[in-house]
């Protein structure tokens, strides 16, 4: 049995090509529907916003990161059902679950992300796979 290396691990502010194309790729999406007048078109934008503050900036655990979506989805199915396709009322109805996954993630002790050095005092243990 081959013995497993240790995949060096990263903190901060992360961006690749990949992340890039798709922030590009979304911002174009979210123009080309603000210019056709499709309603929903802040939905990609607001996906997209978070899509980097999550992935990007803070590094969020794919589990936050799936709760706050059902969260979205949920809010923004509660608004279209009464009738209102607007972008306001949704994204400030989201705004404390949007600080919420960010709280939790960044008092946790395998907080990785941006500033992390002066916020996480665990993170050397992050580093070296101990936690």
């Amino acid at each position: 049995m081959k013995p497993r290396t240790a995949t060096l691990r990263r903190h901060g502010f992360r961006i690749s090509g990949p992340d890039a194309v798709v922030l590009l790729s979304g911002a174009a999406l979210t123009f080309w529907l603000r210019i056709v007048d499709f309603p929903l078109w802040w939905i990609v934008a607001v996906a997209l916003g978070h899509f980097f503050l999550f992935c990007n900036v803070f590094l969020v655990w794919w589990r936050l990161e799936l709760a706050w979506a059902a969260c979205f989805v949920l809010i923004v199915g509660i608004h279209l059902a009464a009738g209102h396709a607007g972008w306001l009322s949704p994204l400030i109805m989201q705004t404390p679950a949007t600080l919420f996954v960010l709280w939790l993630q960044m008092r946790s002790p395998w907080y990785h992300g941006i500033f992390a050095r002066r916020l996480n005092p665990r993170l050397a243990e992050y580093l070296k796979g101990s936690l």
